[in-house]
Parts: C-alpha cells; sequence; structure tokens
C-alpha cells in the first residue's frame, strides 16, 4: 500500500483521563516519525464518546505534551465539531443499502450469538447501524508488523458504524477523521492492528485514497497487562520530562547515549529525530515496562 501523499501524521487521543507512559510512548513514536519526514504532525481529540470523556482532560493532555515538547502543527481538532458530517456520511450509505440497523444488545453479541438483522426490516428507533459487508480479503503491509489479512465473509463480520445510543462507533468516525485532516500515515499502537481491515474496507468503500500504517509495540506491566485507563496506569510525572523522554527512546528501542538523560527535553528531542529508527521495533508487538 503506498500513499504519495505529503506525510501528515496525527496523534488521537480520548479525553477520558491523563496521558500515561504508553500513550505517551504513541504520541512520542508518531511525532518522531513526522518530524523525521520532515511532515507535519496533528492532534486530534477523540471526544465521540461522551458517556466516557471526563471533565479537565483535554487541557492535561494539552498540557502533557507541550511538557514534554511535542508540538502539534495547526489548530488541535475535535470529533465533536464533526456530527453533521458523520451524519450526512451515514446517510449517504444507507441510501445506497450499505448499512442496516441492527437491534442487537450487547450482551447478544458478547455472548457470540449471531447477528440476524442483516435481513430484517427493523422500525425500532434505538437501534445501531451496521455496515453490510461484502465478501472480500483485504491485505496491508504494516511498516512494522508486516503483511495482515482479513477474509470478511458474512454477516459476523458486519461492523458498527453507529452504536444504539447515537454515538458514532470509532470504527467509523477515524476513516472520516483521517480522511478530513488528509492523513497520510496512520502511527498507533499494535493493540490497534486488528481494527485496522475494518477501516481499510470503509476506505475503499468510500473511494477513499489508501493510508500507510505502523503499529508500534504497546507497552505492558510485569503482569503482561498493557498499560491503559482500564488497568489504573498512572498519568506521567510532568516534574520528570527529562527522564521519561529518556526513558521511552530506551522502550522504543532507539539507544540514546547515557549523557542525553541529563539534557533538556529539546536537545533530546532533537537527538531523537536525527537517529529515529522504527525499525528496531520490527515484528515486536509488546515492550516491557520494568520500573
Amino acid at each position: 500500500m503506498i500513499n504519495n501523499r505529503p506525510y501528515i501524521g496525527r496523534f488521537a487521543p480520548s479525553p477520558t483521563g491523563s496521558l500515561h507512559l504508553g500513550s505517551l510512548c504513541t504520541a512520542l513514536a508518531s511525532f518522531l516519525e513526522a518530524r523525521r519526514q520532515q511532515g507535519l504532525w496533528l492532534l486530534r481529540i477523540d471526544d465521540l464518546d461522551t458517556q466516557r470523556n471526563i471533565k479537565g482532560s483535554v487541557d492535561n493532555i494539552l498540557k502533557t505534551l507541550y511538557t514534554f515538547g511535542l508540538h502539534w502543527d495547526r489548530t488541535e481538532d475535535y470529533q465533536s465539531h464533526y456530527l453533521k458530517n458523520y451524519e450526512e456520511i451515514l446517510i449517504d450509505l444507507t441510501k445506497n443499502q450499505q448499512t442496516y440497523p441492527c437491534i442487537c444488545s450487547r450482551k447478544i453479541l458478547l455472548a457470540k450469538q449471531p447477528c440476524l438483522c442483516r435481513d430484517i426490516i427493523s422500525t425500532q428507533a434505538h437501534s445501531s447501524l451496521r455496515v453490510r459487508i461484502n465478501p472480500c480479503l483485504i491485505s496491508f503491509k504494516d511498516k512494522l508488523q508486516g503483511l495482515t489479512s482479513h477474509q470478511f465473509s458474512n454477516q459476523n463480520d458486519d461492523f458498527l458504524l453507529k452504536r444504539r445510543d447515537g454515538i458514532i462507533a470509532y470504527q467509523f468516525a477515524v476513516v472520516i477523521d483521517d480522511e478530513r485532516q488528509q492523513v497520510s500515515q496512520v502511527v498507533r499502537g499494535a493493540d490497534l492492528l486488528d481494527s485496522t481491515p475494518n477501516q481499510i474496507y470503509l476506505r475503499q468503500l468510500l473511494g477513499l485514497t489508501p493510508l500507510n500504517y505502523m503499529h508500534i509495540p504497546v507497552i505492558i506491566d510485569e503482569g503482561g497487562y498493557k498499560l491503559s485507563k482500564q488497568t489504573r496506569a498512572t498519568a506521567v510525572d510532568l516534574k520528570k520530562p527529562q527522564a521519561i523522554i529518556f526513558k521511552l527512546l530506551n522502550l522504543l528501542k532507539q539507544n540514546p547515549p547515557k549523557e542525553l538523560n541529563q539534557s533538556p527535553i529539546k536537545e533530546q528531542l532533537e537527538w531523537a529525530i536525527n537517529n529515529w529508527n522504527p525499525l528496531f521495533l520490527k515484528n515486536v508487538r509488546a515492550i516491557c515496562n520494568n520500573d
């Protein structure tokens, strides 16, 4: 998959709490890749899931990125400013019979019972919206994780575009967002690798330009669990930006010189940009935080 757009990368956190070491690692890798490519690095706040958003998180995210020297280009973007755009595209897909309403509850789907809504005309007001998948093979070559393929075969592969509560689904929103911002390469955690075929399918359905992908390893704790808000990962310490950037460069296998540990953030990032080589992470899905 080749994208010849000018390089534009992005970091897209959800305002559901403070940035932890794992999310900052993703931000750093995305930032370094963009700067190494002499491209733009954009910040998008993925704030559609209003039920999970936490007041004050956006300000905290902006402050954290600024403290660590990860300065974004252009004004930060907010998903919530584009609700009308998502809805208009969903209307077009529905007119073209590429979606259908689904009344299955989350409980039913988690129990792995098949969804039978594809061929049923639903009149319920509170139904979700699914894409009507056409059988096909989606393959792409990730810069770090290599070739990934997924065979879409039947209605069990139909995924959500809009939830029952009216919230636009991540899989749909991220496709529209990346196109709106003219993103050329997506750099994110390897935990999202398996969702990429869904997004590529939507891009093809909408006639959008293919993207390039680089899924970096996620950081796990000593118990083997990914650092996340769900596992109560602690917020990064804003009082120790130099030590944390140095640690992240080591976790990202960049082998910074020891003396860089005492250098100002600006010098650390300059060294990191000039020496950035993500291929040191090739075929690695997870890295352990040894603290």
